[in-house]
């Protein structure tokens, strides 16, 4: 048993040791292979080349940046003017809501204006029916006087042919009451005829002042409507610029959108470029640790072996 140990301790001390010869010999052939490519421009080139392309990736990289900060700026920027149209927007929408409050005002103002129109119109015609009311009762009481004065007149002929004996006293006396009579009708008449005339000018001036105030009434009416068409139009402007300013908003938005989007495609391509050159230089790192820690154990093992085969000798 303990000869079967020792063979098979043999066996694997034999395989153990031609796995390290094997070993060498492979860690010479690479360490020739590494100083030739240290020695080598091919090396130089390939780390020039890789440094290079690191360089090239960090200045995508800072202009991935730059141009993020630039996007982010435009967006900021963006942001702003769209504050900016907004608070426009409630300007406008203010300035419309005042516009239509002016309108319905307007609207008001015009209605009571026809209202008021209406009521001179039919005033003028009240007065214009009162004059004339005025007038026949005028020639109404004219006529009668006429009348009257006929009849005295009549009355006074029948008098002075009636061929009656009177006493001077009587007679003075009477002709005394006549004129006061005459006197007092006549200054009745005067009066009354003063007092239509006064009237009929009353009349007149009311006449005058509803048929100005008419005019007045549609002077103002115009330009109450030259008024409103101008608030119209606007108003129909405004909504025309309103329109348009948002159009034009909604294309910049989306532009920048678009730009925003290729920015970030880009910036995702960039970032699984860098993360693959960071993978495939982790990967050569670990593969040169690993080389050296083989080379290490390798190089320990074989002091040691020759080591422990030296000291039978000794």
């Amino acid at each position: 048993e303990e000869s079967l140990q020792m063979w098979d301790l043999n066996k694997r001390l034999e395989a153990y040791l031609a796995r390290v010869k094997f070993l060498e010999e492979e860690n010479e052939v690479l360490r020739a292979e590494i100083q030739t490519a240290k020695g080598s421009p091919a090396g130089d080139s390939w780390r020039a080349k890789y440094e290079e392309e690191l360089r090239a990736l960090r200045d995508a990289l800072d202009h991935a940046f730059r141009e993020k900060c630039t996007a982010e700026l435009a967006r900021d920027n963006l942001y702003e003017e769209v504050q900016l149209v907004k608070s426009r927007c409630q300007k406008e929408q203010a300035a419309r809501e005042e516009a239509k409050k002016q309108l319905s005002l307007s609207k008001k103002e015009l209605e009571e204006e026809k209202r008021a129109q209406i009521w001179l119109k039919e005033r003028a015609v009240q007065l214009e029916k009162e004059v004339e009311a005025l007038l026949e009762v005028h020639e109404e009481e004219k006529a009668g006087l006429d009348q009257e004065i006929a009849s005295f007149s009549q009355s006074l002929e029948s008098f002075r042919c009636a061929p009656v004996a009177f006493q001077p006293v009587e007679v003075e006396d009477y002709s005394k009451r006549l004129s006061e009579i005459w006197k007092g009708a006549v200054e009745t008449y005067k009066t009354e005829v003063s007092q239509l005339e006064g009237s009929l000018c009353q009349a007149k001036e009311n006449l005058w002042k509803a048929v100005e105030d008419n005019q007045q009434s549609q002077l103002q009416l115009q330009h109450l409507e030259k008024d409103l068409a101008g608030l119209k139009a606007r108003k129909e402007m405004l909504e025309e610029n309103l329109a348009r300013q948002w159009q034009e908003q909604r294309g910049e938005a989306e532009k920048f959108q678009l730009a925003m989007e290729a920015l970030e495609q880009e910036k995702q391509t960039l970032r699984v470029q860098i993360a693959q050159v960071l993978e495939d230089r982790q990967q050569l790192m670990h593969l040169k640790m690993s080389l050296s820690l083989e080379v290490a154990t390798y190089r320990t093992l074989l002091e040691a072996e020759s080591t422990r085969l030296q000291m039978p000798a000794g």
